[in-house]
């Protein structure tokens, strides 16, 4: 065994707690598959699925390394999904703002283009690269060797997990549109708890005065 159990808990809990929490891959995810079905919802989850596996490539190679030798570089990256975070935060608030259960008459995209914007979002995502270069070394022993293979097994720990819990959003996000549609007032509530959540996090994210962690050869 080249990895602690509790480390891949631990991955595990951190990675549901992530991807509960509103974010870019959740707002793309539920307003893609409210306008366009549930089809096109599980393209664009392939696409996020290629923005996971693109960071775990990185994870594996030793991206955090690089951010700890440029700790300037890291900020920079921070604070631009900081940035992005009070975007959403701000479309989602503003007067007039619009809940992702909110169906919108956009245009059908291609499952090309689903499955790019998928990926593009996912990229962007801050807390998914914040996860991967500060949170997910931290549960990487030396010990156990094999450091590589240590962040293979953590990093699909966490991809399985948001997958999981990405595919019930999107197959019932339809559902709960219309449970939405129905009730205004909560409809109301949702989007304030969603824009409070994205505003939050876009502020303890830029506030952290932690610097990228990567575990010792």
């Amino acid at each position: 065994m080249v990895v602690g159990t509790g480390a891949l808990l631990g991955i595990a809990l951190v990675a549901l707690g992530l991807v509960l929490t509103p974010g870019p891959n959740m707002v793309y995810l539920v307003s893609r598959s409210v306008a366009q079905g549930r089809r096109a919802g599980l393209v664009s989850l392939l696409g996020v699925a290629a923005g996971f596996g693109v960071y775990l490539a990185a994870a594996v190679a030793g991206l955090a390394t690089v951010f700890v030798l440029v700790p300037t570089l890291y900020a920079v990256v921070k604070l631009a999904g900081a940035g992005y975070l009070l975007w959403l935060a701000w479309r989602t608030l503003r007067p007039g703002g619009h809940s992702p259960f909110t169906p919108a008459p956009l245009p059908p995209d291609p499952p090309r283009r689903l499955f790019t914007m998928g990926l593009v979002t996912n990229l962007l995502n801050p807390k998914i690269a914040i996860l991967y270069v500060s949170l997910l070394p931290q549960f990487i022993d030396p010990a156990w060797g094999h450091l590589a293979t240590q962040s293979l097994l953590l990093g699909l720990t966490q991809i399985a997990v948001a997958l999981s819990v990405n595919a019930l959003i999107v197959l019932s996000a339809g559902t709960l549109a219309g449970f939405f549609a129905r009730r205004p007032g909560w409809l109301r509530v949702q989007r304030w708890v969603t824009g409070t959540a994205l505003a939050a996090l876009a502020v303890r994210i830029a506030a952290d005065r932690s610097r990228a962690a990567v575990a010792a050869p």
